[in-house]
């Protein structure tokens, strides 16, 4: 007779992989939104001519 092997994730296993997945978006959407913020304090700092030089203008700097 054969011997099947009965794996189950354990209970709440499946919950708590929710919770951090969830934990880790949250950090992810943070930093995102840190790295935009300091990208756009740094290109609010440069002139309209530095901005004209890479492409940009002032209502460009919204869109980081």
């Amino acid at each position: 007779m054969a011997t099947t092997a009965n794996i189950h994730a354990p209970l709440g296993a499946a919950t708590i992989l929710h919770v951090v997945d969830a934990f880790i978006n949250v950090v992810n959407t943070v930093v995102e939104w840190k790295e935009s913020r300091k990208t756009r304090k740094l290109l609010s700092e440069l002139s309209d001519a530095q901005l004209d030089d890479i492409g940009l203008s002032r209502a460009d700097i919204a869109d980081f």
